[in-house]
């Protein structure tokens, strides 16, 4: 019987996560539409949301203390709740606040004229996106395939933030001064998009370690080599 308890609430913990990376999921996805049309409604719409997000992470945190001090659950089992319930659940709330983040800078920029055409940041605006539907993808389908592929992208994510910066800093910035409060929104949302990155990668270790048991924060040049 607690058995049987135990996995229901398993279960419910599991639909809470899902639910919470489809709010997220969708937070990324209309904050790079504001960000594309240059949109201060939908920016908005983004910002409003977070505190139901907001809310849902302390509620699936609760239920997952609620579940280690109650059943006390070990080896699989453990790692389970404390991949959903904690680990999983602060990432994707962390990204939600990325999107907020990039949100902010919409607002701060629609009504300028953009110092350059946006090429490089949607790219890795879509790459942020991509990286946390896979990463969650991986974890629905306990895929450490999928998951070892989010974590090697990480690198790419890197390479654009930086030719970003780079360009902003280097070809406009330091050339004009002045353009410097319409360069710096820009600069901003390229490192909150490479975050957004950084930690889709995290859950894909997690997914890992929660599938495998095995930790490969720190050592992604074994799952390069090894693929696995």
């Amino acid at each position: 019987m607690v058995e049987r308890h135990f996995d229901d609430e398993l279960a419910r913990l599991d639909d809470g996560l899902l639910k919470m990376a489809a709010l997220v999921e969708n937070a990324i996805q209309k904050a790079i539409e504001a960000l594309k049309n240059q949109n201060k409604n939908t920016a908005q719409e983004v910002i409003d949301k977070d505190k139901k997000i907001d809310a849902l992470e302390l509620e699936i945190e609760q239920k997952a203390i609620e579940m280690l001090a109650l059943y006390q659950p070990i080896a699989r089992d453990l790692r389970f709740v404390l991949t959903t319930g904690v680990k999983l659940n602060a990432e994707l709330e962390r990204i939600a606040d990325l999107a907020v983040n990039v949100a902010q800078r919409v607002q701060e920029i629609a009504d300028q004229p953009l110092i350059k055409p946006l090429i490089d940041i949607p790219k890795l605006a879509d790459l942020a996106r991509s990286m946390v539907k896979d990463a969650i993808d991986a974890y629905v389908k306990r895929d450490q395939e999928l998951a070892r592929k989010v974590i090697l992208r990480d690198t790419e994510a890197d390479k654009i933030r930086n030719m970003i910066c780079d360009e902003l800093i280097y070809d406009y910035m330091a050339k004009d001064v002045t353009i410097a409060p319409r360069a710096v929104p820009l600069f901003l949302v390229a490192r909150h998009l490479e975050r957004i990155c950084d930690h889709a990668t995290y859950i894909a270790e997690d997914v890992i370690y929660m599938v495998k048991a095995k930790v490969v924060k720190h050592h992604t040049e074994e799952l390069d080599k090894n693929g696995s």
